[in-house]
């Protein structure tokens, strides 16, 4: 019986060791490779940002983030690059950096973890995520629940205002759009607005301009990139509410496209717009 007693306590024993050797293990990261401009943000978010040892291209905020070294883009990651840096954590987009890449990097032995949200709720969860990595919880939890209270602070100022019927110009040539589950549809959603391709069949479909028409929105929403402003001129459709009362708007993409903390302002802008048109 003493021997069994033995052998269990030197069990525990060993359990508390290797917990104890995982705590040490799991120290903040201090060398972080941040492979999408939304994570740059979120790391400055929470203050991190010094630790950023390299990024892709396009990620420019805030400031000091154009200094960052850039080791990859839409054409991929450097993976020797990676090498040489040794980093302790990389942060990847799963929607946005190339799945074989993301695999090879979690092959070579590096610490991966994926900032991908979904929903506007998620890039909190990634705030407070980032946070541990890195050892900066505190403020991490801060920025997080800054985020989330202003998300629902909007989302109940527009829920008792008029519906706006809302056709939102992903791009121009092909024409393309939103629809649920989009990124988009959900800042739509939280300034009430009415999606008029809300119920198409994927999350980015390609629409005509006759459907447009149809749909007789009373907005048109455009982000703010010059071939998609220029490549469609919507004044020869004055049948359209949105044309003939002149509420087109044209909004910053980084604001509305990346899962930052950011993203508040993305869609107060969309909701400062929807009330243009109310008034």
């Amino acid at each position: 019986m003493k021997k069994w007693i033995g052998l269990v306590l030197l069990f525990c024993s060993t359990l508390m060791t290797q917990a104890m050797m995982n705590r040490v293990l799991a120290a903040p990261a201090t060398k972080i490779i941040a492979l999408s401009p939304h994570a740059v943000e979120m790391l400055y978010a929470i203050g991190a940002g010094d630790n950023i040892i390299a990024t892709t291209d396009h990620a420019d905020y805030p400031a000091a983030a154009k200094a960052i070294p850039r080791i990859g883009g839409y054409y991929g990651i450097q993976i020797e690059r990676v090498i040489e840096l040794n980093p302790d954590l990389i942060v990847v987009w799963g929607s946005g950096n190339k799945q074989q890449e993301i695999a090879r990097l979690k092959q070579l032995g590096f610490t991966v973890y994926n900032s991908d949200p979904k929903t506007l709720a998620e890039v909190a969860d990634d705030l407070i995520e980032l946070g541990e990595r890195t050892g900066h919880q505190a403020k991490a939890q801060q920025v997080a629940d800054a985020y989330l209270a202003k998300l629902a602070q909007l989302r109940s100022d527009n829920l008792v205002k008029p519906a706006v019927k809302v056709f939102y110009q992903l791009w121009s040539t092909p024409l393309m759009t939103v629809a649920e589950g989009s990124w988009i549809e959900q800042i739509i959603d939280i300034c009430h607005g009415d999606n008029v391709f809300v119920d198409a069949a994927n999350e980015y479909p390609q629409v005509s301009l006759e459907a447009v028409l149809l749909k007789m929105p009373e907005v048109i929403l455009q982000s703010q990139d010059e071939g998609n402003i220029n490549g469609l001129d919507w004044s020869a459709w004055q049948e359209i509410p949105a044309v003939k009362q002149q509420h087109i708007y044209q909004l910053n993409a980084d604001l509305l496209h990346r899962a930052a903390p950011r993203a508040i302002l993305g869609v107060e802008s969309v909701c400062d717009a929807l009330d243009k048109a109310r008034n």
